[in-house]
């Protein structure tokens, strides 16, 4: 079953616009898997050249796997998931930042996938404000 299905069959479905909500998760989990990969490339291409953006892409990695999880559950209390959603907004595009500096293919998709993970993010927190 699609997420959007069980999203859409949530007894709270109606706190978020559930359109955005999806395309919030799916740019989330596309994002981690992205830098995961990316980190391990460039692991496997320059470990110390590539440190920093190993360390970012790790980061980001582990922030978008939260806040995919935490967004699978549609029914906020208080602020701190638009906190948790702003914060991923700010690591993908620190994320797009240094993967979008080197000239590596598998940086330069990890960097588009940040690119559509924050403009999810900021569109999600739109839609609820």
């Amino acid at each position: 079953m699609p997420i959007i299905d069980i999203l859409a069959d949530h007894p709270r479905k109606e706190t978020f616009d559930l359109a955005e909500l999806h395309r919030a998760i799916k740019a989330c989990l596309e994002c981690a898997v992205s830098c995961a990969a990316c980190a391990d490339s460039d692991l496997a291409r320059d470990p110390s050249g590539m440190a920093a953006c190993i360390r970012t892409c790790l980061d980001c990695s582990d922030v978008c796997t939260a806040t995919a999880r935490v967004l699978a559950r549609p029914s906020p209390s208080g602020d701190s998931w638009a906190k948790l959603v702003a914060a991923c907004a700010q690591m993908c595009a620190e994320c797009a930042r240094e993967c979008g500096s080197h000239e590596h293919l598998c940086c330069q998709e990890c960097a588009a996938a940040c690119r559509e993970c924050e403009q999810a993010c900021q569109q999600l927190l739109a839609a609820a404000s």
